[in-house]
């Protein structure tokens, strides 16, 4: 087989305006540990019928009907993939757009450092952004920018373009804007997933020995009338419910005033037969960019909010395009350098380097390729966009938090520490 070609800006720019249909990844991965060893995938609440916590599904595979288990969904892999691009950035290697709130003048907030518009759930339009304001103390969606991409829309993508283009790559839908549910929607462009072939669900095996040896008889514990996060198993000192010492109660932690409630006792041994890891052949990481979507979005003004003339619009069109799909390769080049490690007991390693596949439209064989520098490339398709009127915003659109915000995340924090938040979720 012959070596893949170096990705040059102009290859780029060609599969684009039209070449190719997308730029494809098909990598397989396999446990860290060897072969044979168990991977932990994310759990989800289990369906009546399912026999495990586990997203398990029958796919076809050379003809055949192979047990498969998703490790890492497009959604979470999105997740990684800007966390991986925010690393770029915030090392100065990439350059791009960010929108970010600062936390770090918030009273007991500060650990937060600053959010931003790659790490905020749903993007532009996520309600910690909407909940900020500006320098003037102007709520976000009043800004200027924030007004600006509350008016994009997928033939009009100029404005989410310049102040927030990871948007355009990983989809937005702006469901609690101004216009509910007619808000501005992009589709995903980039999709990427892990999942597990050949699969056999495995169990895990639980204990825990006290060398205290406190018995669950000891109890019970009471909730102290001195502090309610706290305990007492003294009677006297704890607080009354309905005339009787209230027993003490953590969600998740055993049975209400036992011992086990408080972290103390033995845990008889045990067997999950639900979410005991699974084994496989190999895992498959799938990435598609599409080059088709990206082609949907529509630029109809300069960045300077002059209006693009017919003559130029293809030009400039492409020249966006290109520089987004550059920071989708980006984002793939910068994960795989954070590698695999999706969880704690799921440590991924490929079995051959990052290559990239351009799928053509004529249905042709794709044309293998590398990325000798991403950051380059990601630099020369700017610039080259910046030459045709498009031009990313160059510092950052920096919010701070609204004081209710501060007060909801603050009074949220003292629920979990006393013990009584909600479960988090599973991946």
């Amino acid at each position: 087989m012959s070596s893949p070609k170096t990705l040059t800006l102009s290859d780029l720019s060609s599969a684009v305006a039209g070449e190719a249909v997308a730029i494809r990844v098909v990598r397989r991965l396999l446990p860290a540990g060897g072969a044979e060893d168990k991977v932990f995938p994310p759990t989800y609440v289990k369906e009546k019928q399912s026999a495990t916590k586990y997203a398990m599904e029958t796919r076809k595979v050379n003809g055949h009907d192979v047990q498969t288990v998703l490790l890492d969904s497009v959604a979470s892999q999105a997740n990684r993939i800007e966390e991986a691009l925010l690393e770029g950035w915030r090392r100065q290697e990439l350059s791009f757009p960010v929108i970010s709130v600062d936390f770090r003048g918030a009273e007991g907030l500060g650990d937060l450092e600053q959010i931003t518009s790659l790490q905020a759930p749903h993007r532009v339009a996520d309600a910690i952004l909407r909940d900020s304001v500006d320098a003037n103390g102007t709520p976000f969606r009043q800004t200027s920018v924030g007004l600006a991409c509350t008016d994009a829309r997928p033939n009009h993508a100029t404005a989410m373009f310049r102040y927030c283009p990871t948007a355009l790559l990983f989809g937005v839908w702006d469901s609690t804007g101004p216009r509910g549910g007619l808000g501005a929607k992009f589709q995903r462009v980039l999709v990427s997933e892990i999942v597990g072939y050949d699969v056999v669900a495995g169990v895990k095996v639980g204990s825990r020995i006290d060398p205290l040896a406190i018995e669950k008889k000891a109890g019970p514990v009471f909730e102290s009338k001195l502090d309610e996060g706290d305990w007492t198993s003294i009677a006297a000192e704890a607080a009354m419910e309905n005339g009787s010492p209230k027993p003490f109660s953590r969600k998740g932690a055993g049975d209400k005033g036992s011992p086990a409630t408080i972290n103390h006792g033995n845990i008889p041994p045990s067997i999950d037969h639900e979410s005991g890891g699974v084994t496989m052949a190999y895992a498959v990481h799938t990435v598609v960019i599409s080059l088709a979507g990206l082609r949907r979005l529509r630029f109809q003004q300069f960045t300077n909010g002059g209006p693009i003339p017919a003559g130029e619009r293809d030009a400039a069109e492409t020249a966006a395009r290109t520089v987004l799909a550059a920071l989708g390769l980006a984002g793939v080049v910068y994960q795989n350098r954070n590698g695999y490690d999706l969880r704690s007991r799921s440590l991924l390693v490929a079995a051959a380097p990052l290559e990239f596949e351009l799928l053509p439209n004529d249905g042709g064989e794709p044309t293998r390729f590398v990325v000798a520098d991403v950051a380059q490339l990601l630099r020369e398709a700017s610039d080259l966009a910046a030459a045709a009127g498009l031009v990313w915003e160059q510092s950052v659109v920096t919010l701070t938090p609204t004081p209710k915000l501060v007060h909801l995340v603050a009074k949220s924090r003292a629920l979990k520490a006393a013990g009584s938040g909600e479960d988090e979720g599973a991946e």
